[in-house]
């Protein structure tokens, strides 16, 4: 595409260069070629861009009279350039071959299968299972009956989708990944101490514009749903058990461990190996730091508190106190330890 067709589709300010300029893909600054785009945020990276091969870089407004940059080069000003760059990357993709069945893989009886759909090799769809337009599922894929499928989503190798499921439209779920599965719910016998299982028989529903990382893993609802709303993120790792409710624009690290019937409000950022425990609440746009827990029953909220705070720790709580009580735990040792001494 040209500087120009990208500046058209996603906006911005064409500052220097020339409009006509084709663009092949996106690069860092340390190996782009001429015919490649590359983004900075901040002064040490906005010299090195500019003093790069690029062919264009895409920069915050009023930055360039600040630096000496190549003759050749194209300036596009806005007011987020790593987010422009990453729309750009998605626009300078190569489209993937689709629109073909391989022949080793199966439909069962009643599936329908959109425009232009892909199923790789040894793929499964089953019975009355719906794919939609673009969508693509590679080789080894395990599509349930009767689950739904929207229009542009990408299901990579040896992924399962269990009964049950319904995925929303540009959808993109990596490999390993199995939805749907059997939460982790049982009855015991208080006289004999066996367990036997709860009925796992509800449904899972995940929205438009989620991503989930290899080897992640979300149950089903027990007897009711669980959902993951739109655009919702998840690194690879992440289990999330029956019956929760995973908010808008949430965005979940690895090694996360979500227990049943819990919730996370919209947009809220959990960083990797974080512990929830069931019936817990984590408010919308709360943060919890790498190896917090959040304790059954407990609610986390950023009420009263400024935005952006951090929660770490267990239980987690405002990472300010958590250092606070931290410094008076280490006073406390070294006075003591002076007391031994004298």
């Amino acid at each position: 595409m040209t500087i120009g067709e990208l500046v058209e589709q996603l906006g911005g300010k064409l500052a220097k260069g020339s409009a006509g300029l084709t663009i092949t893909g996106v690069n860092s600054p340390a190996s782009a070629l001429p015919t490649e785009l590359v983004f900075a945020e901040d002064a040490v990276s906005n010299a090195e861009a500019l003093a790069s091969r690029a062919g264009a870089v895409v920069l915050k407004p009023g930055c360039l009279p600040n630096y000496n940059a190549s003759p050749k080069i194209a300036v596009i000003e806005v007011d987020q350039p790593k987010l422009w760059f990453a729309r750009a990357a998605k626009l300078l993709r190569p489209k993937i071959e689709c629109d073909w069945i391989h022949e080793t893989a199966v439909i069962g009886e009643g599936a329908m299968l959109g425009n232009a759909v892909t199923v790789g090799p040894s793929a499964v769809i089953g019975e009355n299972a719906v794919v939609g337009d673009d969508t693509r599922i590679e080789a080894g894929a395990v599509i349930g009956s009767g689950v739904r499928i929207g229009v542009q989503c990408r299901i990579y190798p040896r992924v399962v989708v269990y009964p049950g499921t319904t995925i929303g439209d540009r959808v993109m779920i990596h490999a390993g990944v199995v939805l749907g599965a059997d939460g982790f719910g049982y009855a015991r016998d208080s006289v004999t101490g066996a367990y036997t299982q709860f009925p796992q028989q509800g449904t899972l529903v995940i929205e438009d514009d989620v991503e989930i990382g290899a080897n992640s893993t979300i149950d089903r609802g027990a007897l009711g749903e669980t959902r993951v709303r739109r655009g919702a993120k998840f690194d690879n790792l992440v289990h999330v058990a029956h019956n929760c409710d995973i908010g808008e624009d949430v965005v979940i690290a690895a090694q996360t461990g979500i227990s049943g019937s819990s919730t996370v409000g919209k947009g809220a950022v959990i960083a990797g190996q974080v512990g929830i425990g069931d019936h817990a609440h984590v408010g919308p746009g709360v943060i919890l730091g790498g190896q917090a827990g959040v304790f059954s029953g407990a609610t986390v909220t950023n009420e009263g508190l400024k935005p952006g705070t951090v929660h770490w720790g267990t239980p987690a709580r405002p990472l300010r106190e958590v250092l606070r009580e931290q410094a008076t735990l280490a006073r406390l040792a070294r006075r003591q330890k002076a007391a031994s001494s004298s």
